[in-house]
């Protein structure tokens, strides 16, 4: 296993556990099949753990697994605060506790504020004192990091990042998504100012693995350096010095074997122009169904999130429906401030700005038909209403 350090110098290993995807047995956590495998990867270098409040189980299944296996001082232990949930510091205090007992823990290593996309959300939970609680748990040593988990635009975050003396972040991050949400932008960014960078998604939730098209997969295969598409999408990341640890979502024993084979085998710097080539093919293979071809550098001055509306719009027709809908409801609903599609009034202003010569205002309007649902625009109205976020 190889390592790379946070800001005081700890060493974290680059392949980190995801523990939103344990295999279920009906209803539950098969419990005896994640501890096999969360306790194959520690023995074998890995000594970072993610979940989170919401992920049903999540946190319970890991706190029996490292007390029964007395190896809780052996890994970095990282979960989040679901801030939309609370009103108050002591809200997040009950939480707080409520994750300490899931845990069986009296500190969290790495803690995160879940899903925090815009600076107004953050300016809301200051407001609070969340900062003040922040403080003091650090200084009483429950909390050792303090970093937050982010779906949005690489401008929100860089916003964000400089709002606070951030421990660490985490973002959504892969070739395919190169250049939407923090993007490269961001974690460049990110790293610049010394915050290491935790990424999840790295293969969209397996999806640059089964739902590649045939012809993303032959150019992997006939490439003869990358066993599987997984491998190649790993790489890529580990590749940049920037990316600190890569969350993977295992939930087999041979997943977390392959995993951890990659993840010694891999270097910095290794891609040859042909290998980036192949990443560009395999790219370009994908988004083959896309209905836009925006790249993201035109600004709307009524707040709508151009480039997210349109990645979004494009994920719905090359990796599914529910992909494409549930991010743009993450990054668009979900935040202080809305940036749907909808918000578009039409003054034109972005066309003319368009290298590309997008007819921006009329493609708003399809994207807005087709992932404004009903369902979409409750979320959006509860956030605004009852100020969640």
């Amino acid at each position: 296993m190889q390592y790379r350090n946070d800001r005081k110098g700890n060493q974290l290993s680059i392949l980190g556990y995801g523990c939103m995807r344990f295999t279920k047995k009906g209803s539950e956590i098969d419990l005896e099949k994640a501890e096999q495998e969360v306790m194959y990867a520690i023995r074998h270098g890995v000594n970072y753990l993610d979940t989170a409040y919401v992920y049903g189980g999540s946190e319970e299944a890991v706190g029996k697994i490292l007390a029964k296996n007395h190896c809780r001082d052996q890994i970095n232990l990282a979960t989040k605060l679901p801030h939309y949930l609370i009103r108050s510091v002591d809200g997040a205090e009950k939480k707080f506790q409520e994750e300490l007992r899931r845990l069986q823990t009296d500190y969290i290593d790495y803690y995160l504020m879940h899903m925090l996309n815009d600076v107004k959300t953050w300016e809301r939970l200051s407001g609070l004192g969340m900062q003040d609680w922040i403080r003091q748990k650090k200084e009483s040593g429950q909390i050792r990091n303090i970093g937050f988990s982010y779906h949005g635009n690489s401008g929100n975050f860089r916003s964000l990042l400089d709002s606070y003396d951030w421990d660490f972040c985490q973002i959504q991050y892969n070739y395919l998504d190169e250049h939407s949400q923090a993007g490269r932008e961001g974690l460049t960014y990110a790293a610049s100012k010394g915050i290491p960078v935790i990424i999840m998604e790295p293969l969209r939730g397996g999806r640059l693995v089964n739902l590649l098209p045939t012809g993303a997969k032959e150019r992997i295969a006939s490439s003869g350096k990358f066993a599987s598409p997984a491998e190649l999408g790993f790489r890529w990341l580990w590749n940049q010095p920037e990316v600190t640890v890569v969350l993977s979502g295992m939930n087999s024993l041979e997943m977390v074997q392959e995993n951890l084979r990659v993840a010694d085998e891999a270097r910095v710097g290794e891609f040859t122009e042909e290998d980036l080539g192949l990443v560009d093919q395999v790219r370009q293979e994908i988004n083959r169904n896309m209905k836009v071809g925006c790249t993201g550098c035109v600004p709307c001055p009524n707040k709508v999130d151009i480039p997210m509306a349109f990645h979004c719009y494009n994920l719905k027709y090359t990796e599914g429906k529910k992909s494409g809908m549930w991010e743009y409801l993450q990054s668009t609903a979900m935040r202080r401030e809305t940036s749907s599609a909808s918000q578009c009034i039409g003054c034109g202003k972005c066309e003319k700005h368009c290298p590309q010569g997008i007819p921006i205002r009329e493609k708003l309007k399809e994207a807005a038909r087709e992932l404004e649902t009903p369902k979409y625009r409750v979320m959006k109205w509860a956030v605004k209403t009852f100020k969640i976020y």
